[in-house]
């Protein structure tokens, strides 16, 4: 009887939303979103816009849609537009109504993800830092002051929303809204709290009557009528809590952050569109790619801690706005394949047929007699030659076929028709080179803005998160007699940090540094230290990297010297610091005295010429430069520097710590074969991040002021301005292999004759070909940038490149051995390998 009353319960509430979304022109079923009564396969992609400036969201935009993209997905950055309670700030990058009606502009979908927790390696993980102290919050659980903050933000930015007319069901183009954030394993770990706060986080959402349907991502008992949704390298497995709920996949992960101390992860664009394929085929109705774009950690937005200030992601469009090609272009060519099959895939559920012991057909039809195809090959090693319908088909080692009418193939996720770009950073010559001026930090002088207590304080409860610097400062009196001043045996100071990073200095002087890393935010530092008989001064300057993302109890996190702080090797043992006297200081003179910005740098005496020193710790150091020509990206090479913040004109263009290099394995990475974070990683013994990105619009025609306040000690004349461009392009083009040109050729009866597919190169915008660097039809080996011929190789392979791309921004070259002088192996399955040079 029970499960009667709740069956129909359920029903009536179903009834409910079937007969609200009438009205609205957003709704939902088993198989798909339905937007203005037609059910969508829609292809998403997450462009944050906080990580760009809003001089590059009109080209992100642009090159989404081009890349076949219908929905632009965002995060809300509670903190960027909150910074203190009740203070909003919706302008420059966080200009959030800008950017949605951009996107609405170019005639794309948008996901607004409220949240307003977003993780995303963000600061704080979205939250602003005050929330912390609003008292009795608890946050992410059935707390009332939690709740209260979190309505009132949310229901701020819906509000906001339906003021401008932006949800679909008033015209605009926010077709759905995410409360929430992966909560699913959070609510696991606190039990019955958590799961009170997801109905009451769904119950608030819903009721704030938007007329488009919520989201909760990796939330399996996401309440009626919100769809639950899958994040993940593959969601092929992922089935939504109802039947009457489409299958969708919010964030797909095209590679994976950056880390300060870890390598650069990177996935294969045939593993990417492997993955995609694989949900379409089983179901899968929306998609998007988590990043489209990663874009840029700009200031202390990072969160972490020791998230890198690049948040490039490895996404299709890389962290300066340029197609990351091939994945850009492959990825087109997958959404091309699936638009070809949206007919039949919105009609109903498949048919699976099994091919083989790794291989199998997933068949749609429609009434009107459509008909579509996915064959997989699960094998990671080898090909598979399947038998579906009346024809054969041969299927590379991890991969799928799409046949949008069940009989031509016009895609395969392991066989790439894009070109490679491989990119370079080009210095930009300055006139007169970079001439830089520098001023030290002293802690001496902090005495007017410092505050003594007994005992050693936590970090962020001291700093409210306004500096990633604290110092905690204190005095050592060591008696004449101590033997070490005699023996020469130092004695060995420990200190104890919940995290990140920490510089001691003894008497003015850098005795040492140690910090930690993401997986291991703590630290010890233990080293022996030059005292004197006297009083001496100990200074720890105590560094955030970024403020903790995930996690549960936001609110109990902590960071800084929480001790023990210790002496050993005296006289009389071992002398406890920790509850002596401590004089703090938040921030740095030079934050305080904003020598960053344009006003600020003259308001003390800078060092010049032969008395700027390099290798100095706590040195901010200034120069000037003009804008470069042109309009290729631009970042600062700072791999001659230590660890410190850069700003361009006032503007934090984030962290920098090219002296942590990259610990890590960065072996050989195949496509085939299950993707995770460690599979495929560059950079090993080498600087986490060398370059940061410099936006454009940041900049003036003349007079740019950079500022950079080093920690450790670098080489200012080491670093310059760079330019990002393409330094050479690359295809891999079989024979025969299928293109969904040829195919559309074909099913027009335009055509009725076998087509060869084409290479098609083309440099970055003011270059030309220059050189063909490698040409090769038959059966070249090696990858773009160290490719060699094989067995068999036709002479004429360089001809047709030298003839019709030399000296051209762009070229195609159809892919037949007439163009190379004819076959050179007949009856064995060739292929085209080239790079060209471009400048």
């Amino acid at each position: 009887m029970k499960n009667v009353a709740i069956a129909a319960a359920s029903a009536l509430f179903l009834i409910g939303f079937l007969v609200s979304s009438v009205s609205s022109s957003v709704s939902y079923d088993s198989r798909a979103i339905t937007i203005n009564g037609k059910r969508r396969i829609l292809i998403s992609g997450s462009i944050h816009y906080p990580r760009s400036t809003p001089e590059m969201w009109p080209d992100l935009i642009r090159k989404a849609k081009e890349g076949g993209l219908d929905v632009i997905q965002t995060y809300v950055f509670w903190n960027g537009h909150e910074p203190s309670p009740g203070k909003y700030y919706f302008e420059g990058n966080y200009d959030l109504v800008k950017f949605v009606k951009l996107v609405q502009q170019s005639g794309l979908y948008l996901h607004l993800r409220i949240g307003p927790y977003v993780c995303a390696e963000w600061n704080f993980g979205g939250f602003p830092v005050w929330l912390k102290y609003v008292p009795g919050i608890s946050f992410r659980t059935d707390n009332g002051p939690f709740k209260a903050q979190m309505q009132r933000f949310t229901t701020k930015i819906v509000n906001m929303m339906k003021a401008e007319r932006l949800f679909e069901s008033q015209g605009g183009p926010i077709i759905l809204s995410q409360i929430e954030n992966e909560y699913g394993p959070m609510e696991y770990e606190l039990g019955a709290p958590g799961r009170s706060y997801t109905n009451w986080a769904a119950k608030m959402a819903v009721g704030l009557g938007t007329g488009v349907p919520w989201v909760m991502c990796k939330q399996d008992d996401a309440p009626d009528p919100i769809i639950n949704a899958c994040n993940g390298f593959y969601c092929d497995y992922f089935s939504p809590n109802k039947a009457y709920k489409p299958k969708m996949w919010t964030e797909a992960w095209t590679g994976w952050f950056t880390k300060f101390g870890g390598p650069v992860p990177y996935r294969p664009a045939e593993d990417m569109a492997f993955s995609v394929a694989r949900f379409i085929q089983k179901g899968g109705s929306f998609i998007n790619y988590y990043m489209y774009h990663g874009g840029t950690n700009f200031g202390r937005t990072a969160g972490g801690p020791f998230i890198a200030t690049s948040y490039d992601y490895d996404a299709p469009l890389d962290e300066y706005g340029l197609e990351r090609q091939p994945k850009w272009g492959h990825l087109k060519d997958l959404h091309r394949a699936i638009k070809l099959c949206e007919p039949a895939l919105v009609s109903g559920e498949p048919t699976r047929m099994p091919l083989g012991n790794y291989q199998e057909a997933h068949v749609y039809k429609s009434k009107s007699g459509a008909c579509s195809a996915f064959l997989a090959n699960y094998n990671p090693r080898s090909y598979a030659k399947v038998s579906f319908g009346s024809n054969h088909y041969n299927l590379p080692p991890w991969s799928i076929s799409i046949l949008p009418d069940c009989k031509n193939t016009v895609y395969n996720t392991a066989r790439v028709g894009a070109q490679t770009s491989r990119m370079k950073m080009v210095q930009v010559p300055v006139h007169e080179g970079l001439s830089w001026q520098a001023y030290n930090e002293d802690p001496s002088t902090y005495i007017d803005e410092s505050f003594t207590m007994v005992g050693l304080v936590e970090q962020i409860n001291t700093t409210r998160d306004t500096s990633d610097y604290l110092w905690y400062m204190t005095d050592v009196k060591i008696d004449s007699n101590e033997g070490f001043l005699r023996s020469g045996d130092l004695p060995t100071l420990t200190v104890l940090s919940a995290g990140h990073a920490m510089h001691v200095f003894i008497n003015g002087q850098l005795s040492g540094s140690a910090y930690g890393s993401l997986d291991s935010p703590k630290l010890t530092f233990r080293k022996g230290v030059n005292l004197r008989a006297g009083f001496n001064k100990i200074a720890i300057l105590s560094i955030a990297v970024g403020l903790p993302n995930v996690g549960p109890h936001f609110e109990t996190w902590n960071a800084g010297v929480l001790g023990p702080v210790s002496l050993n090797g005296l006289s009389g043992g071992r002398r406890d610091l920790s509850w002596q006297k401590w004089t703090y200081k938040v921030g740095l003179r030079g934050e305080s005295l904003s020598l960053h910005s344009l006003s600020g740098s003259t308001s003390v005496e800078w060092a010049e010429g032969a008395y700027v020193a390099e290798k100095q710790p706590l040195t901010w150091y200034k120069t000037t430069f003009s804008a470069p020509a042109g309009d290729s990206p631009l970042a600062v090479d700072m791999g001659s520097m230590g660890k410190g913040q850069i700003w361009i004109n006032g503007q934090s263009v984030g962290r920098h710590w090219p002296a942590y290099k990259a610990v890590g394995s960065c072996s050989e990475c195949s496509y085939t074969g299950t993707f995770n974070e460690n599979k495929c990683l560059r950079n090993c013994g080498e600087a986490s991040q060398r370059w940061y990105h410099v936006p454009r619009s940041w900049l003036k025609p003349t007079g740019n002021l950079l500022v950079v306040f080093e920690e450790w000690g670098g080489d200012p004349n080491g670093i310059s301005l760079v330019r990002r461009e393409v330094d050479s392009v690359c295809a891999d083009i079989y024979e025969w292999q299928s293109t969904l040109v040829n195919y559309q050729l074909h099913s027009s009866g335009k055509v009725n004759k076998p087509l060869h597919p084409k290479v098609h190169l083309q440099c970055g915008p003011g270059q030309k070909i220059t050189t063909v660097k490698f040409a090769s039809f038959g059966t070249p080996e090696g990858t773009c940038g160290s490719y060699r011929q094989g067995s068999c190789h036709a002479h004429h392979s360089y001809d047709a490149f030298n003839r019709l791309c030399v000296g051209q921004n762009w070229c195609s070259v159809t892919v037949a051995p007439e163009m190379f002088g004819g076959d050179p192996c007949p009856n064995v399955m060739k292929k085209l390998s080239v790079e060209a040079v471009c400048a």
